[in-house]
């Protein structure tokens, strides 16, 4: 059984080892060390030192290559005007940032090199849809289990470009230790291993998609800009990296299962990638949502901030909440592809059923293979850290720390 986080007596709770960084950030700058800029040609500069040029447009159209410009001086603006971060906030921000311009580069380069990557043909994905805390990571890594299918690794989805030996294991599991220090709670909030199934959120954010950085930062303005604009050459790229990662690991003939939450906002855009996708659509009862997406997103915002608002998390979240149901409704209603739906509850009461369920309403075969993958999966998750978020919300609500 994993080791349960330490009491988290309020939702911006946060731990101490994030004020001795701030403090010792802050007194190196105040030496002459320089802080971090969030400019973006200055992070631009930083990041593509030992690239030809043209490994921004490699394997890319000029319309993709002009919208990662764009977002990037979006997103750049927004930390600075609205973020409000503290040290440790703007070094991360600093570092992410310039990260993400290295994986484009670094993708651009191999697709010059090996262009046949961007013609791998996938079998159609297995897509979870859902809003944030609905359940869709529970359905997705049953699924995932399933021999039958393929995932995406942890290591995979935050550093995309593969390499030989393949290092990304090893510093996927830095990553997550690191995280773990400044982040007691994170396992209680979204369990993680490096090579375990995991979310592609790292390549929709390695496209400046902006679901990572408004869940961390305070950046209103870049997400409704991102909310207004045509989500198309951020699927154009996952797409393109979704071939490379299913080449380097030679599982094209299986379908993908695939989740984020952001899919629920630019669901159009994704299936236009993948037409013959099999969609899972995953509900729950909207204040259960919002509460334990507010108890995240808190979480993560009280590292990198010291001015965190919970009445305008509430707010702008309850807004996500209502915008992702509208857009999801709207872009199921003009798919004719293969949809299966299951709520939190049911699948929490009786898992088993309701994958059955879902298998026969896609029209895929359930194994005894894949029965008991999915058996292990659920054995191994019981009595883990995840399980104490339930109970650090009805903390919250009781006054009582958990």
């Amino acid at each position: 059984m994993a080791a349960l986080p330490p009491e988290r007596p309020h939702p911006l709770a946060r731990a101490p080892l994030v004020d001795k960084a701030c403090a010792a950030l802050e007194k190196a700058w105040a030496k002459g060390v320089p802080p971090p800029l969030i400019d973006p040609d200055e992070l631009w500069a930083r990041a593509a030192k030992g690239f030809d040029p043209s490994a921004e447009h490699d394997g890319r159209g000029i319309e993709d290559a002009r919208d990662f410009r764009e977002r990037l001086n979006t997103l750049c603006s927004a930390v600075e005007d609205e973020a409000q971060l503290n040290a440790l906030g703007k070094t991360m921000a600093h570092g992410q940032i310039v990260r993400v311009i290295k994986q484009r580069l670094g993708l651009g380069k191999l697709w010059s090199n090996r262009p046949d990557l961007l013609e791998t043909e996938l079998a159609p994905p297995i897509i979870v849809v859902g809003q944030m805390r609905s359940g869709t990571t529970r359905i997705h890594r049953l699924l995932a289990a399933d021999p039958a299918h393929s995932a995406t690794r942890f290591c995979d989805s935050w550093n995309p470009v593969p390499r030989k030996p393949d290092l990304r294991p090893l510093w996927g599991g830095m990553m997550l230790a690191m995280a773990r220090k400044l982040d007691p709670w994170i396992d209680a909030l979204h369990p993680m291993g490096s090579q375990r199934a995991e979310e592609e959120l790292g390549w929709l954010a390695s496209a400046l998609g902006h679901s990572t950085y408004d869940t961390q930062w305070h950046v209103p303005s870049f997400a409704r800009f991102c909310e207004a604009r045509d989500a198309t050459p951020v699927y154009h790229e996952f797409a393109r990296i979704l071939r490379t990662d299913a080449a380097h690991h030679s599982n094209a003939d299986k379908p993908r299962v695939m989740k984020v939450p952001q899919f629920a906002e630019e669901l159009p855009a994704l299936l236009a990638q993948f037409p013959n996708a099999r969609l899972v659509v995953a509900s729950r009862h909207d204040e259960d949502v919002l509460h334990s997406s507010m108890s995240v997103v808190a979480n993560q915002m009280t590292i990198q901030s010291d001015k965190v608002d919970l009445e305008w998390i509430e707010a702008e979240w309850r807004r996500k909440l209502e915008l992702r149901h509208s857009r999801v409704q709207a872009a199921l209603a003009d798919f004719d592809g293969a949809v299966a739906h299951v709520h939190f509850d049911e699948l929490g009461a009786d898992w088993e059923s309701e994958i059955t369920r879902i298998y026969a309403e896609l029209d895929m075969k359930l194994s005894s293979q894949a029965r008991a993958a999915m058996a292990k999966e659920m054995a191994s998750s019981k009595g883990g850290a995840h399980s104490a978020h339930a109970a650090q919300m009805q903390g919250f609500k009781s006054g009582k720390a958990v």
